[in-house]
């Protein structure tokens, strides 16, 4: 059986990454690259990673 396996991506360092959280019914955190279009993820605020978890 094969293992699963993630491709290699290409990373470039020009993007202007910036996150925010959306009030609503459901909260929501929101990271993106605002020099693209498109490229955002959303995750409901309660299920993002604080700050200490990410180092």
């Amino acid at each position: 059986m094969e293992s699963d396996t993630v491709a290699p991506v290409e990373m470039v360092a020009d993007g202007d990454i910036m996150a925010s959280v959306e009030e609503g019914p459901t909260d929501q955190f929101i990271l993106a690259d605002v020099t693209r279009d498109d490229a955002y993820l959303t995750t409901p605020l309660a299920d993002a990673a604080s700050l200490p978890a990410w180092r």
